[in-house]
């Protein structure tokens, strides 16, 4: 039996290295693997990538949720729609 936690990830993923786009890309695909309102954490490194990711997951459907600083990388929590489409 899963316990209700809420904001413990489903899964994660670590893009630390990886260049935009690709990294958007990985996480889409893997978000889409998901299940309905499943939660990830994405490690991504500064600059460009932490600047790009979460309005690209934004403008494609997803909720972010969070985005921490972790000395070094950044963590975000992107959760998949409950419900897809109207």
């Amino acid at each position: 039996m899963k316990s209700s936690h809420l904001s413990s990830p489903d899964a994660q993923l670590d893009l630390r290295g990886t260049p935009c786009p690709i990294n958007f890309v990985r996480t889409k695909l893997f978000l889409e693997k998901m299940p309905p309102g499943g939660l990830l954490e994405v490690w991504l490194d500064s600059g460009e990538p932490i600047e790009q990711v979460p309005d690209s997951l934004t403008m494609a459907g997803y909720q972010v949720e969070q985005i921490t600083d972790c000395m070094g990388y950044f963590s975000l929590l992107v959760r998949r729609p409950a419900t897809a489409g109207p």
